[in-house]
C-alpha cells in the first residue's frame, strides 16, 4: 500500500493519478485530495507529493520513527519533483525549493504547521541569487525559512527573530520589510543563524535532508498540538484521524514587483453574494497575507472602490493574472460544485494555484449560497439540504453582538446558549422578576440556578452561572427560552449580603450593567449593541425543502404560551415534553404547592390541590390553544418534591402564617421530606403511586382544558399523557388506569368526549430492557434520553462538568454525551426498548424528549431507528427540522 502519492507533472513519471485511494481525503486529507484533482483537470499546480495520514498516525503511535519504507518512498517522490521542475533538491548552482505542509481530511486552517522555502542553506543561497538574477529575493526567502524552520521545527521563540528584524529596519529608517536591500538581508540572516546557535547550541541545519525529515516530523506532531487539540473538541474531529503532509515545488510570490499571493473566494463568505471576495499582496509570500504581517490590499477594484482603498487591486495592478484567476475561480465552482478557498501565487506573472477547499461560512451566506447554487443548476435540491450545517443556523436564530461594537471583556464561562444580551446585574430570581416587571432588562446572575429560579430566568435577557456545565440546568432552561447563558464562569464571585458582583478584579454592583455572548461564553462591562436576526426568504425556502424530504415529525419541548409560539413559529409539528413542574414554581401557586407537599395527610394535600386545579387548567388551555390542534405530550409531575421546599426562614415564616400552623412544625415535615439521593428517590411514577391526589388533578386539569377548547371550535385537542421514571408494568398500569378514570369523569360532567394516549417516557435501563411488558400499557413511548444518559452512565450531569472535559479530550467519550447521544450505549438502550415495544404493540408511537432531540448526530440515529419524532427546545426546531431531513436523505429513505 502506498504511503506517498505524487500530484502534477507527467503522468508517466510515477505519478499514482488512478489510484482512487489518491482522492480519498481520509488517506491523503483535504489538501493533497484537491492538489491531486486541480492537476487532474489542468490547472496550474506545483508538482509535490502527499505522505498519507496513515504514515502520520503510524509516526505518533510508534515512537516517533519513520519506516525504511517511508524514506524510499520519499526518496523516489523527491525525483518526480525534480523531473518535472528540471532542477535538484540541494543543488548549490540551481536549487529546487519545496514547502512542507499539513492536510487533515477536514479543514483545520491554521491550526498546524507549515513550512516554506525549505532547501535553502548557505551554499543554495547564492545559487538562487544566480538563478533567479535577484540577490535581494533570495536572500528574503533565505532568512523567512531560517525564523520558520527555527519555529516550527527547532522550537525557538519566534519573537526573537521578529525582534531582531525591526532592530533592523529601526536602524536603517525603514517602515516596512520589503525596504531592506539584499545586504540588509544577508546581514539579517547572520544574525538569525547566531540566535539559533546561541538558543539551542547548535548550528542551523545545513542538510536538506535534516532539513526535509524535520519539518515533516514536525507537520505530523502538529496534529497533537495544544491548538490543534482545542480546534478538535470544539469541532467535534476525532483525534485518530492524524493528517497527511504535503511536500510540493516552491513557487515564489516575492520576487519582485510582478510577483504577489493570496486568498480568495468564489463567493463572499459573510453574506453569500455571488462575487468574488478576497486579499492579495505584491512581492510577499503566503504568510505575510494570513499572519497580517503586512497590510493585505483587495482583490477586486469594485471592493477597493467600496471600501475607500488607494492601494490597487489585483483586478487593476495585474489584470492578465486576474483574468486567469478569474476563469479558474469559475472552473472550480462548477467542478467542486460548492464555494471553493483558494490560495494561490503569481510568480513572474505566472499564476500557480496552491490549494483549494470548501470554504467556511456564516450561516446566512450558508443559507443563500445554497439556494443560490440550486437556482442556478449548478446542485440539486438534496444537495442545497445537506450542504448546511443544521448547527450553523443557531447565528441566525438568536440576536448577535454588532461585530463592530468594542468590547470590555471581564471574563469567560463556557458557551451554554447562544444570542447576546444585555441589562442590569440581578443576584436572585424574585429581584429579576420585579425588575423587569418594571420594564427593565436584567441578567440573572447566580452560583448555579435550579428550578426554583424558573421565573426570575423568564423574566431575564440572560443568565450567568459560577458554576455547571454545558447542559447544567442554567443551561437547558436557557437553551428552551432562548435566553444567552453564559455557565461555569468560575471567574464570578457573588457576596449576597453585600449585593455585590467580582469578576477577575472588578467589582460591580447590582443594578450594573453588563453583556453576555452566549455564543463565545464572553461576558462584558456595559451594554455593547446587538443585532437582531433577520430570517430571510433563503432560510423559509430551504426549510419548506427539508420539510418535503425528511420522514420524522419534529416537535418542541415547551410549557408557556410564549414558548408554544416562537416553537410553532420555528415549525414546531406540536409538544413532545410539556414539564408541569415549571407551572408550580409562579409566584401565585408556589404557597398551595408546599402547602400540599407538607400537609399531614390525603385531606390536607387535596384542600390545597383544589387551589391548583384552576391554575393548571388554565395553563393547559393557552397551551392547547396556541399548538392550535398539535398532538401536545404533557408529562405529569416528575421531579423531588424537595425542589419546592422553602429554603429561607422568612418563606418557612410566610407558609405558616398562610397554613395557620407553626414555623418549628413545617420545618420537622421538611426535614422528614429529605433525600439522600433525590434524583433516585421519591419522583416520578412514584409520587403518583403514593399520592394519586396530585396526578389525579393534574389529569383532570387537562382533559376540563382539552374539553373547553375543543367546544371553542377550531382544531380537535389531542392530548398525550406521560407517566414519567416508569420502571414496571404494573407502575404504568396503576397509573393509566387513574388517568383513565379522572377522564372519563370529566367526559361525562362536559357531556363531550376528546381523544387521548396515555404513555410513559422511557429513562431508566429497566425500562428499556422491559420495554415489550410496558408497552401493553402505553401508546407510546418518549425517550427521555437527559436521565436514560445519567442512569445508565451512573454520571450526575449536574456534577459532571467537572470531568468530562478530561473525559472528551482523552477519547474516552467522542462527545459529551449529555450533548451528543451515546450511541454504543444509551443508544443500544434506545434500540432495544424501540424493538421490544413494537414486537408487543405495532403502532406505538416513538419519539424523543431530551436535550439530544436537537442535536444532528443524535437525530440521524434516531432515523436509523425509525423513531418517529424527535422533540427539540423551541430555538432549536429549525435545526431538528433540518437535520432529521438529512438524515433520512443519508439513510436513502
Amino acid at each position: 500500500m502506498n504511503t506517498v502519492y505524487n500530484f502534477g507533472g507527467p503522468k508517466s513519471d510515477g505519478a499514482a493519478h488512478d489510484d482512487p485511494r489518491q482522492k480519498d481525503k481520509t488517506v491523503t486529507g483535504g489538501k493533497g485530495a484537491n492538489l491531486a484533482e486541480m492537476a487532474g483537470i489542468g490547472l496550474p499546480v506545483p508538482p509535490g507529493f502527499t505522505i498519507t495520514t496513515e504514515e502520520s498516525v503510524r509516526y505518533l503511535n510508534e515512537g516517533e520513527a519513520f519506516s525504511d519504507k517511508l524514506r524510499a518512498d520519499v526518496a523516489a517522490a523527491l525525483t518526480h519533483i525534480e523531473r518535472a521542475v528540471g532542477k535538484n533538491f540541494g543543488d548549490p548552482a540551481d536549487p529546487m525549493l519545496v514547502s512542507v505542509r499539513s492536510g487533515a481530511r477536514v479543514s483545520m486552517p491554521g491550526m498546524m504547521d507549515t513550512v516554506l522555502n525549505l532547501g535553502l542553506n548557505d551554499a543554495t543561497v547564492a545559487g538562487l541569487a544566480d538563478i533567479s538574477g535577484d540577490a535581494r529575493f533570495a536572500w528574503d526567502s533565505y532568512r523567512r525559512f531560517i525564523q520558520m524552520y527555527s519555529d516550527v521545527v527547532l522550537g525557538l521563540d519566534h519573537g526573537l527573530f521578529e525582534e531582531a528584524m525591526e532592530i533592523a529596519k529601526e536602524d536603517r529608517g525603514y517602515f516596512t520589510d520589503t525596504e531592506l536591500s539584499a545586504e540588509d538581508l544577508q546581514e539579517l540572516v547572520g544574525q538569525y543563524k547566531s540566535i539559533v546557535e546561541e538558543e539551542r547550541g547548535a548550528p542551523f541545519p545545513q542538510d536538506v535532508h535534516e532539513q526535509l525529515w524535520g519539518a515533516i516530523a514536525a507537520v505530523f506532531e502538529s496534529w497533537d498540538a495544544d491548538r490543534a487539540k482545542v480546534y478538535r473538541r470544539l469541532n467535534n474531529i476525532p483525534g485518530d484521524w492524524g493528517t497527511a503532509v504535503n511536500v510540493q515545488a516552491m513557487v515564489f510570490g516575492n520576487m519582485g514587483e510582478t510577483s504577489a499571493t493570496g486568498v480568495a473566494f468564489t463567493r463572499d463568505p459573510s453574506t453569500g453574494e455571488r462575487s468574488y471576495y478576497g486579499e492579495w499582496l505584491v512581492n510577499a509570500q503566503g504568510e505575510d497575507v494570513v499572519a497580517g504581517i503586512r497590510t493585505p490590499q483587495y482583490l477586486t477594484k469594485a471592493r477597493r472602490v467600496a471600501a475607500g482603498a488607494d492601494l490597487p487591486s489585483m483586478e487593476e495592478a495585474m489584470p492578465a493574472a486576474y483574468e486567469e484567476l478569474a476563469r479558474v475561480f469559475d472552473l472550480l465552482e462548477l467542478h467542486y460544485k460548492d464555494m471553493q478557498d483558494i490560495e494561490f501565487t503569481v510568480e513572474r506573472g505566472k499564476l500557480w494555484m496552491l490549494q483549494t477547499r470548501s470554504g467556511k461560512r456564516t450561516a446566512k451566506a450558508a443559507l443563500k449560497m445554497a439556494v443560490d447554487m440550486a437556482g442556478e443548476g449548478l446542485i440539486d435540491e438534496e444537495t442545497a439540504i445537506l450542504r448546511v450545517d443544521p448547527m450553523a443556523l443557531d447565528q441566525l436564530l438568536h440576536p448577535t453582538l454588532d461585530p463592530d461594537a468594542p468590547r470590555d471583556i471581564l471574563a469567560k464561562g463556557l458557551p451554554a446558549s447562544p444570542g447576546a444580551a444585555s441589562g442590569k446585574i440581578v443576584l436572585d430570581a424574585d429581584t429579576a422578576e420585579l425588575w423587569a416587571g418594571r420594564e427593565e432588562a436584567v441578567i440573572l446572575v447566580r452560583v448555579e440556578t435550579s428550578p426554583e429560579d424558573i421565573h426570575g430566568m423568564h423574566a431575564a435577557k440572560g443568565i450567568l452561572t459560577a458554576r455547571g456545565g454545558m447542559t447544567s440546568h442554567a443551561a437547558v432552561v436557557a437553551r428552551g427560552m432562548g435566553r444567552p447563558c453564559v455557565s461555569g464562569a468560575s471567574a464570578v464571585s457573588i457576596n449576597l449580603v453585600n449585593r455585590t458582583l467580582r469578576i477577575g478584579d472588578r467589582e460591580l454592583q447590582e443594578g450594573d450593567i453588563i453583556t453576555l455572548d452566549g455564543a463565545k461564553g464572553e461576558i462584558m462591562a456595559g451594554q455593547v449593541p446587538t443585532i437582531e436576526p433577520a430570517l430571510d426568504g433563503d432560510f423559509g425556502v430551504l426549510m419548506e425543502w427539508a420539510d418535503k424530504h425528511r420522514r420524522m415529525g419534529v416537535r418542541t419541548n415547551a410549557e408557556t404560551p410564549a414558548d408554544c409560539r416562537t416553537a410553532r413559529g420555528f415549525g414546531a409539528e406540536g409538544i413532545g415534553l410539556c414539564r408541569t413542574e415549571h407551572m408550580f414554581f409562579d409566584a401565585g401557586r408556589i404557597s398551595a404547592v408546599r402547602a400540599m407537599i407538607l400537609a399531614d395527610d390525603e385531606t390536607g394535600r387535596r384542600t390545597a390541590l383544589a387551589r391548583l386545579l384552576p391554575e393548571q387548567r388554565g395553563d393547559f388551555g393557552e397551551i392547547f390553544r396556541t399548538m392550535a390542534g398539535l398532538p401536545c405530550t404533557i408529562r405529569l409531575l416528575d421531579p423531588p418534591l424537595h425542589e419546592f421546599m422553602p429554603t429561607r426562614d422568612e418563606e418557612f415564616a410566610d407558609l405558616a402564617n398562610d397554613l395557620g400552623v407553626a414555623v418549628d412544625h413545617l420545618k420537622r415535615r421538611a426535614d422528614e421530606l429529605h433525600e439522600f439521593n433525590p434524583m433516585l428517590g421519591h419522583r416520578g411514577c412514584r409520587l403518583g403511586i403514593t399520592f394519586p391526589e396530585i396526578y389525579e388533578m393534574q389529569a383532570r386539569a387537562i382533559f376540563e382544558a382539552a374539553c373547553d377548547v375543543t367546544a371553542e371550535g377550531g382544531d380537535a385537542v389531542v392530548p398525550e399523557v406521560m407517566i414519567p421514571l416508569v420502571a414496571t408494568r404494573k407502575e404504568l398500569e396503576i397509573l393509566r388506569k387513574l388517568v383513565d378514570r379522572a377522564a372519563e369523569q370529566v367526559f361525562t360532567e362536559k357531556g363531550a368526549r376528546v381523544e387521548y394516549l396515555v404513555g410513559t417516557m422511557i429513562e431508566l435501563p429497566r425500562a428499556a430492557l422491559m420495554a415489550g411488558e410496558i408497552a401493553h400499557e402505553a401508546k407510546f413511548f418518549s425517550f427521555g434520553t437527559n436521565d436514560l444518559t445519567q442512569t445508565a452512565l451512573g454520571v450526575s450531569r449536574d456534577d459532571a462538568g467537572r470531568f468530562l472535559g478530561p473525559y472528551v479530550e482523552q477519547g474516552i467519550y467522542a462527545r459529551d454525551p449529555f450533548v451528543s447521544l451515546d450511541i454504543d450505549g444509551v443508544g443500544q438502550l434506545v434500540e432495544i426498548a424501540a424493538e421490544r415495544g413494537r414486537a408487543t404493540t405495532p403502532e406505538i408511537k416513538l419519539g424523543i424528549c431530551g436535550e439530544h432531540g436537537g442535536d444532528p448526530e443524535s437525530i440521524a440515529f434516531c432515523e436509523k431507528v425509525g423513531l418517529d419524532y424527535v422533540s427539540a427546545s423551541p430555538y432549536r426546531v429549525p435545526i431538528a427540522r433540518l437535520a432529521a431531513a438529512q438524515a433520512a436523505l443519508r439513510s436513502g429513505r
